[in-house]
């Protein structure tokens, strides 16, 4: 009876100790920031899954959205400002080694049922897993002032990403808005209420290497195309891929759907996608039409790299290929820029535009000699510095020049700030910045402080700033100056529910200014299957 109790006792310690587990830090590092998703590196993801949260200074910042071995996607919650090589960690939960038995004391295992015996078959798991994001908002925007009549605005948003909805072949994207004017002056005789749709489509994956999109939609690999009503459709082979395009449009005036406006071209391209080298480059052509004539011919082309994860290049073209006899070309679009992360503390950016003026030749039948004949590249230059001499603190700095072919119309921008992400004994953040903004008609120079914190841990969120605005008319002899006081409060009743209130006071001579702001929204997610 005794040897009986003794191996019981055994066996639930034994269960016990291996029932425990045991919570690990483990830390990332932010590789690169877009304006919709966050990339984070770490040693091993296996522990760590979709709907988890990251932490930024001890906050939870980041919603794991998608991950891959080494990597996480992520998207931003609780209004953190997160920059590429910030450290965020997160506690995963770790089971603890069973112990060696001790050989001393054997336990008979009782013989195993046939019933608990596994079926050698096993349902095939799809090859496509759903993966749903998304966001909702309503907000209110008014405007008050001691001179002018009182405006309002209501505005409704909705965004969404549902990949392989319920692990299948179908897929649905859409970025809707909905502006409604809710108070407006006597005099305006414009429209009160306003619906785009930026983004609408299905697509079905028929295979892992085709893919047919039904719908509105901006293609990613021809982003200088924009937005598309129609079908598209795309195949890869290997590393090469070709697509086809047809469609309409949207209208030049509402953004919504003229059937007049036909479109149609293809495109091809080579893809390549390693652990230390992305690279994506398509050449295409178009064919845009109004009421059956031939609007618009041209060439398109974009690259798209990352090498080691500190390079990234970025190059876009259109050339235009038709005109009043059919044989002219114009370069309409170029656009370079280069990023590179020569360490954790510093990254620098730089950038070229050229761009001219899109002639229709049958939507600007009448104009087409003027357009012409004006035929100027609107072309600009920008620098970017980003340093971080200590831990808590960022430095950047920034120039930009805007200037036509004839040199005319030029302004130069300069702009300058400081951040300490963490202030010592206090708490919370302050950034300070500057810019300064030279045309042949106006100079301008803007300072603003902003001092933001969490007020209650991951729940309330608030900052306040002051903004002065200096402005010198070249054909003016007085100077004005516009000085803004302005705070804002943002609430998270749960992980995906925010409540954000914003209001701001503004002097400018004689007239005071108010704004109130309230938006309210609902961040949404698949969740983990089980």
């Amino acid at each position: 009876m005794r040897n009986i109790l003794t191996g019981i006792l055994f066996l639930s310690f034994s269960i016990s100790i291996h029932s425990q587990d045991t919570a690990e830090t483990r830390n990332g590092t932010v590789t690169f920031v877009t304006s919709n998703n966050v990339y984070v590196r770490f040693d091993d993801t296996s522990d760590i899954n979709k709907g988890d949260t990251l932490k930024l200074n001890g906050t939870d910042c980041l919603l794991v959205e998608q991950k891959s071995t080494s990597s996480v996607v992520c998207s931003i919650i609780n209004n953190c400002e997160v920059k590429k090589d910030d450290t965020v960690s997160i506690s995963v939960i770790l089971p603890v080694t069973d112990p060696e038995p001790d050989e001393t004391i054997v336990v008979d295992e009782p013989p195993v049922s046939n019933v608990d015996v596994e079926p050698e078959y096993k349902e095939e798991s799809s090859l496509y897993k759903e993966s749903i994001r998304g966001r909702a908002s309503v907000a209110s925007y008014n405007t008050t002032s001691n001179l002018r009549e009182n405006r309002g605005r209501f505005q409704a948003r909705f965004a969404l990403t549902a990949d392989h909805i319920g692990d299948s072949k179908f897929s649905i994207e859409s970025n809707l808005a909905y502006r409604g004017l809710v108070v407006t002056p006597a005099d305006y005789d414009g429209r009160t209420s306003i619906f785009n749709v930026y983004n609408l489509n299905v697509r079905f994956d028929a295979t892992e290497s085709l893919s047919l999109t039904a719908g509105r939609k901006i293609n990613p690999k021809a982003s200088s195309v924009g937005a598309n009503d129609g079908l598209q459709v795309e195949k890869y082979f290997g590393n090469f891929y070709i697509g086809g395009i047809g469609g309409y449009r949207p209208d030049f005036f509402d953004y919504g759907f003229n059937s007049a406006l036909l479109q149609y071209g293809g495109y091809l391209g080579i893809e390549t996608n390693s652990a230390d080298f992305f690279s994506q480059t398509t050449l295409g052509a178009m064919e845009q039409s109004n009421d059956g004539a031939t609007d618009r011919r041209y060439l398109f082309f974009q690259h798209n790299s990352t090498i080691a994860s500190d390079l990234n290049l970025f190059a876009a073209m259109e050339l235009d290929i038709f005109g009043d006899e059919g044989a002219t070309s114009r370069l309409t679009n170029l656009y370079l820029s280069a990023r590179y992360r020569f360490s954790r503390a510093v990254n620098a950016m730089i950038s070229y535009d050229s761009r001219k003026r899109i002639i229709y030749y049958e939507t600007f039948q009448t104009e087409i000699e003027r357009l012409l004949d004006d035929d100027l590249a609107r072309q600009g230059l920008r620098l970017r510095l980003n340093v971080r001499p200590a831990k808590i603190v960022w430095l950047g700095a920034s120039y930009s020049s805007r200037f036509q072919s004839d040199q005319q119309n030029q302004s130069d921008n300069i702009y300058g700030y400081v951040t300490l992400t963490r202030i010592p004994k206090i708490g919370g953040r302050i950034n300070v910045s500057y810019n300064t903004n030279a045309s042949r008609y106006l100079t301008s120079n803007i300072l603003s402080v902003r001092h933001s914190r969490d007020l209650v841990k991951s729940k309330l969120y608030g900052d306040i700033y002051f903004r002065m605005a200096d402005y010198s008319y070249e054909n003016l002899e007085a100077e004005y100056t516009q000085n803004y006081y302005g705070g804002s409060l943002s609430y998270n009743f749960t992980r995906t529910w925010q409540l954000a209130v914003s209001g701001e006071y503004s002097s400018f001579g004689e007239e005071n200014m108010m704004r109130f702001y309230v938006r309210l929204s609902k961040r949404f997610y698949s969740k983990n299957k089980k």
